[in-house]
């Protein structure tokens, strides 16, 4: 990892510097150890507050790690941390969003092959608006209103005056259910 140094009223000594990089070395293998990244750091120093801000660009992300702290080291070592957060997870939702899902392996010829599932049908709902006043009718009227083709029909019966069903059999006989 190729690391840039910024100081703002603060330098480093060649000695800190190694010490640094030592911890570059760890995140520039959680981003990529293929690819040469580059690292921006600037240090600064506002009324005995170090300041440390990591930059590294990764695959058109920005990654930015800021730490402050009394310690010059403190500070540079908190941001190195904030950054080794970012890229693992930058890292796993390159990694999730990149598997697909393996196809599903082809039948021995040993075992049976499965059966081609049939598509569902599509059921349909019949919604009757009981609010419309309709006229009661007779059993036998009813029976005229299947003959177009209705599986049931839902009819206050004129003689009782109570809500009744009939429904078509699969045998094509009816039943009859009175309320």
């Amino acid at each position: 990892m190729k690391i840039t140094y910024t100081g703002r009223q603060v330098e480093l000594a060649p000695g800190q510097l190694k010490k640094i990089e030592g911890r570059f070395a760890k995140v520039g293998k959680l981003l990529d150890g293929r690819e040469q990244s580059e690292a921006h750091v600037v240090l600064s120093l506002e009324r005995h507050l170090h300041q440390a801000e990591v930059t590294v660009n990764y695959h058109n992300h920005e990654l930015v790690g800021i730490g402050s702290n009394v310690d010059l080291f403190a500070a540079i070592h908190a941001a190195i941390e904030k950054l080794e957060k970012q890229s693992i997870k930058v890292r796993a939702k390159w990694r999730d969003t990149q598997r697909t899902p393996r196809k599903e392996a082809v039948a021995a010829p040993a075992e049976p092959a499965a059966e081609p599932e049939e598509p569902e049908t599509q059921r349909h709902v019949n919604r009757i608006n009981h609010h419309e006043r309709r006229k009661p009718m007779t059993l036998e009227e009813a029976l005229l209103q299947m003959e177009k083709g209705a599986d049931y029909v839902v009819y206050r019966d004129a003689g009782t005056s109570r809500v009744a069903v009939l429904v078509r059999r699969r045998d094509g006989n009816f039943d009859l259910i009175e309320a």
